[in-house]
């Protein structure tokens, strides 16, 4: 039988936490920055977690990982 193979974008966008959450990276700071305030621009940054909803979906394009 084949090895499972991961979908290569949800790898790039997904990271699976120790705890078995989807961490996520937010969204809103590719383009058009200009006119927002810094502090919007600093609570961006970094991982967030996944909604609930969303876990099954992430987990089965994360699995050939």
């Amino acid at each position: 039988m084949p090895k499972m193979k991961s979908k290569r974008g949800a790898v790039k966008r997904f990271k699976m936490s120790a705890t078995g959450k989807i961490k996520r990276t937010q969204s809103g700071k590719a383009h058009i920055n200009g006119y927002k305030p810094q502090k919007r621009k600093r609570n961006l940054r970094g991982y967030t977690v996944a909604k609930a909803c969303f876990v099954k979906t992430a987990t089965r394009m994360l699995q050939g990982n």
